[in-house]
């Protein structure tokens, strides 16, 4: 048996990682959230985990073979991790999903730090870099309600994004997980075309049958109602969307999992847009 821990199993890519888990012989799944009540997938055992709850911690990694590493978008995120996995088992695989193209940061920065504390943890480590997630186009906290009245702000300007669906993140931690390896591995993660604001536009406009019109933002605009970190790590995003940080396209969904990663068509064809993506949080 197999025990695997997922720290943010209420996420977008936790839903369908904890699913797709929870159906294989010989694999047991805890479902970290700092809520575990609200933890109501078929398989998947309710575990206390919170970022702010250290105490728990030692109690949802008992016997652990593997965990699934949210990275916790915070300032303390380099620390938290570094305690976590301090008093992981030396044999647990770690798997972290941390974010694209984090070498576009300087030596030192945040996100450079997080990914330093698991690659110098000397437990089994495979570090995730996904491209922006499809699922906030269907998210209500996000994009899905302006979409659905027609209207597509966006403060990319005319930069491509390789979207990515995290149905095909969740297949690749599962592998990396499960299997041999991947240990060592850093995987820029993408899915297979780049599009701009005007073609995610369109083809939602396709898929809803009514116009969806592309609306140009600034970042200012974008970010005018965060503050404190928050603020601070929208902009510099934006400002990474528009030097084409996330426009590149990898193969590494298919050369993981045998299967080629989603395009947006595929992902409106599969109906995400018709359930709010934040019920999945």
């Amino acid at each position: 048996m197999q025990r695997i821990l997922i720290t943010g199993v209420r996420g977008k890519t936790g839903v369908p990682l904890a699913r797709s888990l929870a159906v294989r012989d010989g694999v047991e799944v805890l479902g970290g959230s700092s809520d575990p009540s609200t933890i109501t997938l078929d398989g998947v055992v309710p575990t206390a985990f919170s970022w702010d709850e250290a105490g728990h911690w030692p109690s949802a990694l008992t016997d652990v073979d593997a965990v699934f590493v949210v990275r916790p978008d915070r300032p303390d995120a380099p620390e938290l991790i570094k305690a976590l996995l301090a008093i992981t088992g030396e044999r647990t695989r770690v798997v972290l999903l941390s974010e694209r193209d984090v070498d576009w940061f300087e030596a030192g920065s945040w996100a450079h730090r997080v990914e330093e504390v698991v690659k110098g943890s000397e437990r089994s480590w495979t570090i995730l870099r996904p491209s922006w997630f499809l699922q906030v186009l269907a998210d209500s906290r996000f994009m899905r309600d302006d979409l659905m009245d027609g209207t597509f702000p966006f403060a990319g300007g005319d930069a491509e994004i390789a979207w990515i669906d995290a149905r095909d993140i969740a297949a690749v931690a599962e592998h990396a997980l499960l299997e041999d390896g991947h240990d060592g591995q850093t995987y820029e993660l993408s899915g297979p075309e780049a599009l701009t604001s005007a073609d995610i536009a369109a083809q939602v406009s396709e898929a809803l049958g009514h116009p969806v019109e592309r609306v140009d933002l600034s970042i200012g605009d974008a970010v005018v109602h965060l503050d404190g970190f928050d603020r601070e790590l929208t902009v510099i995003t934006f400002e990474r969307v528009r030097a084409g940080s996330f426009a590149g396209v990898t193969d590494t969904v298919e050369r993981v999992t045998g299967q080629p990663a989603r395009t947006l068509g595929q992902f409106l064809a599969d109906g995400e847009l018709d359930a709010d993506a934040s019920k999945a949080d």
